[in-house]
């Protein structure tokens, strides 16, 4: 009886084709997706984007276009909730006229009711939360979020001309008659 049983490849030698189907099939590198770099925007470019990262292709592609971070959101009943908290974070603080927050990254939405003066920084907010905060006597400002795409997107040669066009204003030059004098 057999304890061991052999494997496969070496079951295969002798046999032309390792059942691998017709012989022709397995030969060359074109089986193997082709050397080095070869197939690197077609077959490999997943390989190629995991090892060297997707600026290795260039710019353009909609691929390779950077998102814009996704903010986290807020309700300000949890700012007043989690005050602690965002204290021991460094993000909030108690002041004279009331709560001092900042929250980069931060949406802030609008909650049941706010009875306390806030001073808010934040990369968005919505227009209830907006009108929340002044209707309690508080203000909002808003900053743009660090590290977006809105930094990194590119307008088109023509959008840019047509830019400069406008930014440049016309004057128009009159032409300029020569008078002659009579002696």
């Amino acid at each position: 009886m057999k304890l061991k049983k052999r494997k496969k490849s070496t079951r295969y030698r002798g046999s032309q084709t390792h059942r691998r189907g017709h012989r022709k099939r397995t030969r060359g590198l074109g089986n193997k997706g082709g050397v080095g770099m070869s197939g690197s925007e077609n077959q490999k470019k997943s390989l190629i984007m995991n090892l060297y990262g997707p600026e290795y292709f260039g710019g353009d592609r909609a691929v390779r276009r950077k998102v814009a971070p996704k903010l986290k959101v807020i309700n300000l009943n949890d700012l007043i909730e989690r005050f602690d908290s965002l204290v021991k974070q460094g993000t909030a603080k108690q002041t004279k006229s009331g709560f001092e927050f900042n929250l980069p990254g931060y949406k802030v939405l609008a909650g049941t009711g706010l009875n306390a003066k806030i001073s808010l920084k934040a990369s968005a907010a919505s227009k209830s939360a907006i009108e929340q905060v002044k209707a309690a006597g508080g203000s909002i400002e808003l900053q743009t979020p660090q590290g977006g795409a809105s930094q990194h997107k590119r307008e088109s040669p023509q959008q840019e001309r047509m830019q400069k066009n406008e930014e440049e204003p016309k004057t128009e030059k009159k032409p300029e008659v020569k008078k002659e004098i009579k002696k």
